[in-house]
């Protein structure tokens, strides 16, 4: 019995049960013979896979966001060094408008300290003319002489008021005062109380509410006595 005959005719494969075979290329020699770039048959090799046209693809889609991204950048960039320019031109500005200011008060605060003194200054000519006036007249005796200069005293101290100067009032007897009043050397005089003004060598004066030149006095200092417990013997 033949051998063959057991044996039951195979039934072609079905398409599902085929392997799946890879894409191939063929290539003919001449063809490639005929080719000198190298790389373009790479490419052209590579384009003919789906693998590498989605690839391809894919860095396509990546190179045009770079693309996009850069030129965000760039705008960003351009805008930054816009406001920078403007930023610097505002600086600039404000250097030049500071200035001017310093400059226009200067020259205000110099020309205030002019007209104060200039001010000043047309009250006290009256009193220098009537001390050569007075220097210039011939007076009968004495107490003319002194009266006369007793009135230009009272016009100086008029100016010296419209000027904001006012005397500082410090009379003997009066307790000594630091703030107003600077002592020159102490004295003793049983009338007066201990640290009271005796006697004002200099009259101190205030430019409105600021000292302008203390008053310049002696101070009283009385003596104590000495404790009568002491000369008590020790037992």
């Amino acid at each position: 019995m033949n051998e063959t005959s057991n044996h039951k005719p195979l039934s072609p494969a079905s398409e599902e049960d085929r392997p799946e075979v890879e894409p191939t290329i063929d290539l003919d020699l001449a063809e490639f013979e005929e080719v000198n770039d190298l790389q373009a048959l790479a490419d052209e090799v590579a384009e003919s896979t789906p693998e590498a046209s989605a690839q391809r693809e894919t860095g396509r889609h990546s190179q045009e966001e770079m693309e996009a991204s850069l030129f965000k950048a760039r705008q960003r960039i351009a805008e930054l060094e816009k406001q920078e320019a403007e930023q610097k031109d505002k600086h600039h500005r404000l250097l030049a408008d500071f200035a001017n200011h310093r400059n226009r008060v200067g020259r205000e605060t110099r020309l205030a300290v002019t007209l104060a003194e200039k001010k000043l200054l047309l009250e006290l000519l009256p009193v220098v003319d009537n001390f050569e006036r007075c220097l210039a007249s011939d007076y009968s005796n004495v107490e003319d002489f002194h009266n006369g200069i007793g009135l230009i005293y009272k016009q100086l101290l008029e100016s010296l008021r419209k000027a904001g100067v006012t005397g500082v009032d410090v009379k003997v007897g009066d307790p000594f005062d630091a703030m107003h009043a600077e002592a020159l050397t102490t004295t003793s005089q049983p009338g007066l109380a201990d640290g009271a003004v005796a006697a004002v060598y200099e009259r101190g004066y205030m430019l409105g509410d600021l000292l302008l030149r203390p008053a310049r006095v002696i101070v009283n200092h009385t003596a104590t006595e000495p404790d009568q417990a002491s000369d008590l013997p020790i037992q």
